[in-house]
């Protein structure tokens, strides 16, 4: 009966070995993955373009190649007193000629993945088939496995470092695959073809320099081992070329992503001056933008400002419409600039007037001293234009934040405090004074003058009120 064996350490070892390279090839198989899905139409079209601007620049790289090679093989063989072949002229020619139908088929309906693949295939191919169907040296009988001797798969490298300029991973790692898959079927071939065959193994444990000597020398030497190295380090050079292209590739994205972040920055900038409306200062827009919590409904303690032109109806009843307008422009521009030099925001334009806030939805430490200072501005500057204005300040808690429907939002504030700020402006046209302000702002700012208790519209109980001393 068979016993069963345990595995010994070796065993193990092997197991683990093998453990670390299926995980290193998972690793290297990830870091060719490209967030491609995510990007925008616009976005993959700028990756095309740039793969496809490459593609061109392999097909012309490589079609300079041939063209050089074609060069040096006639001059050199005239150099050295022979003739080349029409063979050799004819096969280099041919290949530098194909670069112009490689050119002109990219963009067209032949430009496919399996066509910039074939391009690749095609080229290795045929200098692999050189060695196979091209004699070693002219008028000499050399078996055809001289032809590779002198490490000649070098020859094939240049193609493979080309194929980094379609910026295509696969491109990479299929170009030096099918080179080594091309050049080892050459070796295969011409090796299949030979009555015997020596190599390395061959060669005594303690060879003296004479049988040394005679195995390299010998037309039957197959040198496999020399040929293996070949392969392993052009596909290890390949992955790397691989991979650093798959980095690039990495790059783009995140340049590409970085500019989407940027537009939509400047798509949140524009939202932010349609809410809060067109004469909200640059600096102010900004400020809210790098906190966007200040747009979320909440209540917080804050000053309200309520501006309104005195007798604007009898002012516009005389005057052409458009004059009227471009005035009025004009002058709630110019107090839009007032408001947000004292740190307040306008919430809204009121046909004839404004709604201001102080400490919402920007931050501002004394927003009743704001808010005061912001009204003394604004009527000295109505002293200046052709409009009478009041002015209406209140303190208190003030909710704010973006109401209205998925499609079509406006920063908005509501709340007593509001509220008691457009009465305030009420009761200054009823008193004949220019502004009024409630008790929590007199309470923050000392040296206003009281004007006694009055009842303000919607407001059952009489409220005290005060009036700036320096403003009639």
């Amino acid at each position: 009966m068979k016993t069963r064996r345990t595995p010994g350490l070796s065993r193990w070892r092997s197991i683990w070995r093998w453990h670390n390279i299926v995980r290193m090839s998972r690793s290297a198989v990830a870091s060719f993955r490209t967030p491609e899905m995510a990007l925008t139409a616009g976005e993959l079209h700028r990756l095309y373009r740039a793969e496809r601007r490459g593609l061109q620049l392999f097909v012309v790289c490589r079609t300079a190649i041939f063209a050089v090679a074609l060069t040096w093989y006639v001059l050199s063989a005239l150099a050295s007193g022979y003739t080349p072949t029409r063979f050799g002229i004819g096969f280099l020619l041919a290949l530098t000629a194909l670069g112009v139908p490689y050119y002109l088929a990219i963009d067209s309906r032949l430009d496919r993945p399996l066509f910039r693949f074939l391009i690749s295939t095609i080229d290795v191919a045929a200098i692999s088939g050189l060695f196979v169907m091209v004699p070693v040296y002219q008028g000499m009988d050399l078996p055809q496995i001289y032809a590779f001797r002198n490490s000649d798969i070098m020859l094939l490298m240049p193609l493979i470092a080309l194929s980094t300029l379609t910026l295509s991973p696969s491109m990479v790692l299929w170009s030096g695959l099918s080179a080594v898959t091309c050049w080892m079927s050459a070796y295969i071939l011409v090796v299949a073809q030979m009555d015997r065959r020596i190599s390395w193994s061959d060669l005594p444990s303690h060879a003296s320099r004479e049988e040394y000597e005679a195995l390299i020398l010998s037309p039957d030497f197959i040198a496999r081992g020399n040929r293996m190295t070949e392969a392993i380090i052009t596909i290890l050079v390949t992955i790397v070329l691989a991979i650093a292209v798959a980095r690039a590739r990495r790059v783009f994205f995140s340049q590409v992503a970085a500019e989407a972040e940027r537009e939509r920055e400047r798509a949140a900038r524009a939202e932010v001056r349609n809410r809060l409306g067109r004469f909200v200062p640059a600096a102010i827009a900004e400020r809210i933008l790098s906190d966007p919590v200040s747009l979320q409904p909440r209540v917080r303690h804050a000053a309200a400002l309520f501006m309104d032109i005195t007798e604007f109806t009898v002012y516009a009843h005389t005057r052409d419409p458009g004059q009227v307008i471009a005035e009025l422009n004009a002058f709630l521009a110019r107090c839009a600039d007032e408001v947000a030099a004292a740190g307040g925001v306008v919430i809204t334009f009121t046909g004839d007037g404004l709604l201001a806030t102080f400490n919402t939805p920007l931050d501002l430490d004394e927003p009743e001293r704001a808010a005061l200072s912001a009204g003394r501005a604004l009527i000295a500057r109505s002293e200046t234009e052709a409009f009478d204005i009041r002015v209406g300040i209140a303190a208190g808690p003030v909710a704010s934040g973006s109401v209205g429907s998925v499609d079509r939002q406006a920063f908005t504030v509501y709340g007593d405090t509001v509220n008691r700020a457009a009465r305030l402006e009420e009761l200054a046209k009823f008193i004949g004074v220019s502004m009024l302000v409630d008790e929590k702002c007199s309470a923050a700012v000392p040296g206003l003058v009281p004007c006694g208790t009055h009842a303000l519209r919607g407001v059952g109980d009489q409220v005290p009120v005060w009036r700036d001393s320096d403003i009639s």
